[in-house]
C-alpha cells in the first residue's frame, strides 16, 4: 500500500488478470491513497484483521469463502469498511443491498464507473446527516426539481439502487440505499418490516393476513408486506405508538 493520502482500498478478486486491473486503475483514482490486493475470501478476511481500510471491492463469486460470507464478516466489524460488490451476475443485487454495500459493478468494470464508485465511497465515509438534515429529501427528474417531505411518506420499497418513496401523491424514485435511509429515518420512527420495505410506523393503520399467510402493514399508500423476521418487532413497536399516543 502507498503512503499518499486518501482511502485504503483493499480489493479481493480471484482471478488474477481482473485482480490486477481493478488494483491498476483504482491507484489512478482521485481520492485514493493506496490498494492492496487478496486473491480469495480468506485472505482478506485475514487482512481485515490486521490491516485498516476505508473500503473493499469484493467479488462474490470466489472458490472457499465466498464475497457474501466475507461481507457479513465485515458488518461484525465494530468500524467495517464501505463496501462495493463486483461481480459478474446480478443474482446477489438484492443482497448487497441489505449488507449496506453502496455499489454493484458488473464485470467488465468500466473505468469511469470505478470512479463512481470511488466517489460514493467517499460520500459514505462523510459523517451521516442526522435525521433533520434527511426530512425533506430533493428529487430531481431530470425535467423538473421537487422536494417530498419525510413526514409525507408512508413506505420505503428498495428498487435495485434506488429507493420508491410511497406518499399520498404518488410514488418518487430516488437513488438512495435503503440501509441508509433505515439508520437515517428510524429515529423519525421508519421500521424495516421486510427485506425490501421500511414503513413509517405512525401510517400504520393496522395488520391484515395476507395471501401467503404472511401479514401486510395496512397504510393510506398500500399494503406494505411484513416479513415473520420483523413481524414480532413491528407488533411490538406498534403497541408502544399506540400506549405513547402516537
Amino acid at each position: 500500500m502507498t503512503g499518499r493520502q486518501g482511502l485504503r482500498v483493499l480489493v479481493v478478486e480471484d482471478e488474477g488478470a481482473t485482480r490486477r486491473e481493478l488494483v491498476e486503475v483504482l491507484h489512478t483514482v482521485e481520492g485514493v491513497g493506496g490498494v492492496l490486493a487478496a486473491d480469495s475470501g480468506e485472505t482478506a478476511v485475514r487482512l481485515l484483521g490486521t490491516e485498516g481500510f476505508d473500503a473493499v471491492f469484493l467479488d462474490v463469486s470466489m472458490p472457499g469463502l465466498s464475497g457474501v460470507e466475507v461481507g457479513r464478516v465485515l458488518n461484525m466489524l465494530s468500524e467495517p469498511p464501505v463496501l462495493v460488490f463486483v461481480t459478474a451476475s446480478e443474482a446477489h443485487r438484492e443482497e448487497a443491498g441489505e449488507m449496506g454495500a453502496v455499489d454493484y459493478l458488473l464485470k467488465p468494470v468500466r473505468d469511469e464507473r470505478l470512479a463512481e464508485a470511488v466517489a460514493r465511497v467517499r460520500a459514505a465515509r462523510r459523517p451521516e446527516p442526522a435525521a433533520d438534515e434527511l426530512a425533506v429529501v430533493r428529487i430531481d427528474t431530470g425535467r423538473h426539481i421537487f422536494f417530498v417531505r419525510r413526514d409525507d411518506v408512508y413506505f420505503v420499497e428498495a428498487h435495485g439502487d434506488y429507493v420508491r418513496l410511497h406518499t399520498g401523491g404518488g410514488v418518487h424514485l430516488i437513488r438512495l440505499a435503503l440501509s441508509h435511509l433505515e439508520s437515517v429515518w428510524g429515529p423519525a420512527g421508519f421500521v424495516r418490516v421486510h427485506r425490501g420495505y421500511l414503513v413509517a410506523i405512525h401510517w400504520v393503520r393496522d395488520l391484515r393476513a395476507g395471501s401467503s399467510s404472511g401479514l401486510l402493514a395496512h397504510t393510506p399508500a398500500g399494503d406494505v408486506p411484513v416479513s415473520r423476521r420483523h413481524a414480532r418487532a413491528l407488533k411490538e413497536r406498534l403497541l408502544l405508538a399506540v400506549r405513547e399516543g402516537s
